[in-house]
């Protein structure tokens, strides 16, 4: 069976993409590799989203987005994507099946980023976590890190400080990254505190974290520090699929220009996938949109 537009990934930029192209008449196919929303759907409250004055939860947003998809039309099927061939027919391969297509919208996004140090591996899922609001509530009356400085870190040691009795973040420079009004938030909860210029070095326990170890990359000295969990927020690497010539940067991120256009032709890319200045909501579902219009314009010239 024959697409006009296959999206891959369902998050707000993939979203976003398919619910232009289904608007415009388009059959279209959504595959997503595990539940739509992508990184919006475990964000606990997203106070910056044009159109709600109080905050919503990204669950909450995600089934807004992934309800009007359907509503005009989109298949949603849930699978991953081992490759991508381009011809005069592009077709994607997954994992269970393959599908032919007249263009394609890249939208997968990101991954977290590990430390990659000794412990953290082993601890995945026993006391090392890259998602507060998924995990918080193991933490109920205990003692937890976060990893990071900017946005993500603040906005989930302050979603942690709900449940954990101390939220210690850990930061590598002398001052946050995180906006200003993220920073101030960090006041109102006196469970809350910083240690600067330290890194975390190594993660200790036995069936569970028990400890772990900061280096303080001023004087080079290491502490110990008893925790129960320990939140990784460093920042976001591209989850770049098998992709026929697409042309990515040096990191791994799609290169395209303002249109979505890749460097071959019928393929598009948005949302954090394509190398940008700003990864928000309101960015990668614009991203979307746009990639939903040129892939349009595209198919018309065939």
């Amino acid at each position: 069976m024959g697409y006009d537009v296959i999206v891959v990934g369902g998050g707000p930029a993939g979203l976003s993409a398919s619910i232009y192209t289904s608007r415009a008449k388009l059959k279209t196919l959504l595959i997503e590799r595990k539940c739509c929303g992508g990184q919006m759907a475990i964000t606990d409250l997203i106070e910056n989203y044009p159109g709600f004055s109080s905050a919503i939860s990204g669950f909450d947003l995600a089934i807004k987005f992934n309800e009007q998809s359907k509503l005009f039309g989109t298949e949603i099927i849930y699978d991953e994507v081992a490759s991508i061939e381009d011809g005069s027919t592009k077709k994607i391969i997954t994992m269970q099946s393959s599908y032919e297509t007249k263009a394609i919208i890249i939208a997968t996004g990101t991954n977290i980023r590990q430390m990659n140090i000794p412990g953290e591996s082993n601890f995945i899922g026993r006391g090392v976590s890259f998602c507060a609001t998924c995990d918080a509530p193991f933490y109920r009356d205990k003692n937890v890190i976060v990893i990071g400085g900017g946005d993500s870190a603040v906005q989930e040691a302050v979603y942690l400080s709900k449940f954990a009795k101390t939220v210690t973040i850990i930061h590598r420079r002398n001052k946050l990254r995180a906006s200003k009004i993220l920073q101030e938030k960090i006041a109102l909860h006196p469970n809350i505190s910083v240690i600067y210029n330290s890194i975390l070095k190594e993660i200790y326990g036995k069936d569970l974290v028990e400890k772990v170890v900061i280096t303080d990359i001023e004087t080079n000295k290491n502490k110990d520090l008893k925790v129960d969990g320990v939140f990784v927020f460093i920042g976001l690497v591209p989850n770049t699929l098998a992709l026929p010539n697409i042309k990515l940067d040096s990191i791994g991120y799609i290169m395209t220009d303002e249109s979505m256009n890749t460097s071959v032709p019928g393929i598009f890319a948005c949302g954090d996938i394509r190398k940008k200045q700003l990864r928000q909501i309101v960015t990668a579902v614009a991203d979307g949109a746009q990639a939903a219009i040129s892939a349009q314009h595209y198919i018309e010239s065939l």
